[in-house]
């Protein structure tokens, strides 16, 4: 069995400052916050057999399971985390978000 302590906590229960865990938990996510991932937006996918993939030459087109104008998949990591329309950002390509994943959905796929 545990033995009590002067504060009257045993030992085996960490009393922790809450001021303390504050900044530790702040200093926790200035350091996730650094971290790089990877963000892909996906647009469709098709399967196809070898054979068909090496007759694909410059021209050759190949169909996807996704209608034109469905929101397409945005991944960090490869997870989904969001879905999107695509937009133009001056000379290039963006991805607006339509709709977010619910973090708890998304914890279920890593």
């Amino acid at each position: 069995m545990a033995e009590e302590t002067e504060t009257g906590a045993s030992e085996d229960t960490a009393v922790i400052d809450p001021t303390l865990a504050e900044r530790v938990s702040a200093e926790n996510m200035r350091l996730l916050e650094n971290i790089d991932v990877q963000l892909t937006v996906e647009v469709g996918q098709a399967e196809i057999k070898i054979r068909d993939l090496l007759r694909l030459n410059e021209g050759s087109v190949i169909e996807l399971g996704r209608l034109a104008g469905d929101p397409l998949d945005v991944l960090a990591n490869g997870t989904m985390i969001a879905k999107g329309e695509v937009v133009m950002v001056g000379e290039r390509f963006g991805v607006r978000f339509t709709e977010i994943v619910d973090p708890a959905t998304r914890m279920e796929t890593v």
